[in-house]
């Protein structure tokens, strides 16, 4: 991201990059930004040439130049480059750090506060700031949903991922200017996998848990276990901040994530469990309607009962991480912490309750992994006294054993099922949605009476409303606050609450949203 007001000199920027520099005599020249996006080059930029997936950005050095980029950074060894051009080992790496100086290190004058995990990063990180910000704390967030920088809220994409580094550091820069002191940034695995979060010196470490998910692009539990372990190790290097400097790791007792990660932070670490021995615990713990109330035990005897709006066993989990994170990181008064998780009234598209008159409860949730769905599917069934009817599929390109254990889990924990689109890319929905299906078959699953495989989302939506009576729960799961569903190369506009709304509309025939349009629209699969 080019913040076209600035102008940094090329030596000021190249100055603190932690890789010695082979360039000759340095050219004295102003860099007007940073990309690794040859389309948003101004005249003026490093362009950093990165190698993806799909594309690889050394084959579009020449339109970078061209459009009046005056440095080039790669790994690979170019002839003929017009403009100065750098070599480096890592170009990801290269595009955090070169961010980071162009906007002269914001982290360095944050107290940078990291949550990464499987489920439950977003929810902890809305908890860590919610907190934060009843202590009278500046507080900003970077969350895979939005960035809140003071009064402003900025969308941070269509889809779940952390922002790339040049997006990150422009954010934290902004917030410096704001006069904020305090980041809560969450981190996904593709984000520390990808170099993007380096450079922001993170003071403290958070993690929910480590479950099956993402596989397909780490290649293995052990590599996207290392992955999410970087933040853990990152905390030492992270130089100390003035008085108000911390360094903790923040893990959960209860994930066998906890010896790895134990291991690998060399800095002061808090606990917290729900079931054994931690530096919190939660216990003696109540289940209402809409929310939770429990008791946090903490650094021996201390104890404070607290009320949160959220639901489920898997929430207190996240409330005792936030809760680890205000008392041991930051100093906050138990009392104050208490009134930051109660003041938190819910997070977009998680456990979302939809209310359009109906009978029956609605909910829109993310989940969107085996184990998450597996803890909200048990949720649900203590929110109703009758069925629980999941709608939910499966991504194509993605961890492809996913696709049976999602199935399987909700053959076994919802009472019917029908599988449907979730962002099926370049794959055949048809072949994601049978994959399921075998899933399903496997468990015992009955086609046609436990579950069904329905290829429009809108119309699972309805056939799901239409098989629930007063007392069920209805309750879509995946997209959660999504905006977006991939078909081919093409994102179509899409939200579950306003699909959710527009069904329920339309059954009961009142005014309600149109539902949103998908290309499988005009011929639904049964």
């Amino acid at each position: 991201m080019n913040d076209t007001a600035r102008k940094i000199p090329l030596k000021d920027i190249l100055a603190s990059f932690p890789v010695p520099i082979e360039l000759g005599n340095i050219p004295q020249i102003y860099i007007y930004g940073v990309t690794a996006d040859s389309r948003t080059v101004i005249p003026g930029s490093i362009f950093i040439a990165c190698p993806g997936q799909t594309v690889d950005g050394h084959d579009f050095i020449g339109e970078a130049v061209q459009a009046g980029a005056v440095i080039v950074v790669g790994e690979k060894k170019i002839r003929d480059c017009k403009v100065p051009y750098i070599t480096v080992d890592n170009s990801r790496k290269a595009l955090a750090y070169l961010s980071a100086a162009f906007y002269d290190n914001p982290a360095r004058k944050l107290i940078m506060i990291g949550v990464t995990g499987t489920d439950g990063k977003t929810t902890t990180t809305n908890l860590i700031y919610a907190i934060l910000k009843t202590a009278g704390f500046k507080v900003g967030m970077i969350s895979t949903v939005n960035a809140i920088i003071g009064d402003k809220v900025v969308d941070t994409g269509f889809h779940v991922t952390t922002p790339d580094s040049p997006e990150i550091q422009y954010f934290l820069h902004l917030m410096v200017e704001a006069g904020i002191t305090h980041i809560v940034l969450e981190t996904t695995s593709h984000g520390w996998a990808q170099y993007r979060v380096d450079a922001c010196e993170f003071d403290v470490g958070v993690i929910t848990n480590i479950t099956h998910e993402h596989l397909d692009q780490h290649g293995s539990f052990d590599n996207y276990q290392a992955a999410k372990a970087r933040l853990f190790s990152s905390l030492a290097e992270t130089q100390r901040k003035g008085p108000e400097s911390v360094s903790l790791a923040v893990l959960n007792k209860d994930d066998p994530s906890y010896e790895l990660l134990k291991n690998v932070s060399r800095v002061r670490t808090a606990s917290y469990s729900l079931e054994k021995d931690a530096d919190f615990i939660a216990e003696e713990i109540y289940f209402k309607h809409k929310g939770t109330e429990f008791l946090v035990r903490f650094l021996g005897s201390n104890e404070i009962k607290v009320t949160s709006n959220l639901v489920g066993l898997y929430n207190i989990s996240n409330c005792l991480a936030a809760f680890s994170v205000g008392v041991a990181g930051l100093g906050i008064a138990p009392e104050l912490v208490s009134q930051g998780i109660a003041s938190l009234e819910g997070v977009p598209g998680r456990m979302e309750r939809i209310e359009s008159g109906q009978q029956f409860t609605a909910i829109v949730d993310f989940a969107h992994t085996p184990n998450a769905l597996k803890v909200a599917l048990q949720t649900a069934r203590e929110l109703t006294n009758g069925n629980v009817i999941a709608v939910l599929g499966s991504a194509g390109l993605r961890d492809r054993e996913k696709r049976r254990l999602m199935a399987e889990t909700s053959i076994e924990l919802a009472d019917i099922s029908i599988f449907t689109a979730e962002d099926p890319r370049t794959e055949s929905l048809e072949l994601i949605l049978n994959e399921m299906k075998g899933g399903a078959l496997s468990k015992g699953g009955t086609f046609g009476k436990d579950f069904w495989c329905i290829q429009d989302r809108g119309n699972a939506i309805r056939k799901a409303i239409e098989l629930a009576d007063p007392k069920d729960l209805v309750i879509c799961f995946g997209k959660g606050h999504e905006q977006s569903m991939c078909f081919g190369t093409i994102e179509y506009a899409w939200d579950d609450r306003t699909a959710l709304r527009a069904a329920i509309a339309d059954y009961l025939g009142i005014k309600g949203p149109k539902m949103p349009f998908l290309p499988t629209q005009d011929g639904s699969h049964e």
